[in-house]
């Protein structure tokens, strides 16, 4: 299956409030000043705990905790802990209760477990994120239903797309996971300098990903170091910032050194049958140092569209989107794959400081682009054509700039885009 990289810029829009905001400190101005979300962040997402599972109940109240979740937003249902399924009929009821108790504005899910890890031929975390359907799933190594998330510009999947995406706060013990959790909010914002490898190993059937990586570094390689590698694995790299290979069992991951904020999968059959088999879990990359992985619970066959897609996965990472956003848009047809680690890290995130009347806007670009800055009478527009505008290159950027007139509304946008057009 071939995929088109598409272009996609998303506008950053800000608004400075007249005259009181003049003359208000800077820490007080700052709260005035408002920038657009360019990913997903705690009040949107809703964790799950299971009541039933010590560990489940410990995982989900340090992560609110660390990551400031609001209580309406912490969902606990009962179930019985510990097994690889939770039978359909069980999970059906489980879900009931949990869409019931869904604030609206919740637009993604944590599961604060590592068992159960699927719903008979779905993952859990597809069978939360689009309810349980047969057609998610294989039948002789066929395709399945695709999801409409896919390699989407949506900022908000659940008001756009009608989907919450999932992901599992996955280790072996509650240590392990807080580890993971306090990984990922060490990466925010970060804009971390390191190195993705591509792997085309000599496991073939495992490897077929590898068509797309010499894409990927034509595309990707000015903002990123990327290192397409014809071996079976690599050996005490210190700057693992993504890690994408074909491989039943991946070695030396112990060797490694893993970026906070890292992605990384091997593609095989089982890798997301968590609690082991006779391949290798998923949660192996996670005790490595990774931040997020990826892998399937039933038998998917090599089928591309069911594995992530390492372009797709790491432009919209690189565009600013959390891990969770990234990695779900990164897979066509996600029924048969779980996705785990910590949903809201987000190395790449814009960030605006004000200080002393300067403004300055931190971003990272997947490519070179054009910024324009845009002026309005009213928050909601119209906005005049470019006050002034801006050269992206590749990789991060750093803006300074006053605003021409602080009675006005401003905006950042990138030429073309729907908001600049309004």
């Amino acid at each position: 299956m071939k995929y088109r990289i598409r272009s996609v810029f998303l506008p950053i829009l800000f608004a400075v409030f007249a005259a009181a905001f003049q003359v208000a400190k800077a820490e007080e101005s700052i709260d005035r000043l408002l920038f657009s979300r360019r990913s997903l962040g705690p009040a949107e997402l809703a964790v799950i705990v299971n009541e039933a599972d010590p560990s489940s109940v410990a995982i989900g109240n340090y992560y609110q905790k660390r990551r400031g979740i609001p209580e309406e937003n912490m969902i606990r249902v009962s179930f019985p802990p510990g097994t690889d399924n939770l039978p359909r009929a069980q999970f059906e009821s489980v879900k009931q209760a949990v869409d019931s108790r869904t604030p609206p504005g919740v637009q993604a899910y944590a599961l604060a477990w590592m068992a159960p890890f699927r719903v008979d031929c779905m993952s859990i975390t597809s069978a939360f994120a689009l309810g349980f359907d047969q057609a998610y799933c294989s039948s002789k190594c066929g395709e399945t239903k695709p999801s409409g998330y896919f390699h989407s510009a949506s900022r908000a999947p659940y008001t756009d797309h009608g989907i919450r995406p999932a992901m599992m706060l996955a280790g072996r013990t509650v240590r392990d996971v807080r580890k993971l959790i306090d990984r990922g909010i060490a990466s925010d914002r970060t804009y971390p300098a390191g190195t993705g490898y591509l792997l085309n190993t000599s496991d073939k059937h495992r490897s077929v990903r590898a068509v797309t990586f010499d894409k990927t570094v034509d595309m990707l390689g000015a903002a990123i170091r990327l290192h397409r590698v014809e071996a079976d694995f690599i050996s005490g790299k210190q700057d693992v910032l993504f890690y994408f290979t074909g491989l039943a069992k991946v070695p030396d991951l112990d060797t490694l050194g893993f970026v906070p904020g890292a992605m990384a999968d091997h593609l095989t059959s089982f890798g997301g049958r968590l609690t082991e088999n006779a391949q290798m879990s998923s949660v192996r990359w996670l005790e490595a140092g990774a931040t997020a992985s990826y892998g399937t619970v039933t038998e998917p066959c090599n089928i591309l569209s069911k594995f992530p897609h390492p372009a797709v996965a790491m432009w919209h990472y690189l565009e600013g989107d959390t891990v969770l956003e990234a990695y779900w848009k990164s897979v066509a047809r996600p029924g048969e794959g779980v996705f785990i680690g910590e949903p809201l890290a987000a190395p790449f995130a814009p960030q605006l400081i004000q200080h002393k009347g300067l403004i300055t806007v931190k971003l990272f670009s997947p490519r070179s682009h054009m910024l324009a800055l845009q002026a309005a009478t009213s928050a909601i527009g119209p906005y005049r054509s470019a006050v002034k505008t801006y050269v992206l290159i590749p990789g991060y950027n750093e803006l300074s700039f006053q605003l021409p007139d602080t009675a006005a509304f401003y905006r950042l946008a990138y030429p073309g885009s729907e908001q600049t057009k309004k």
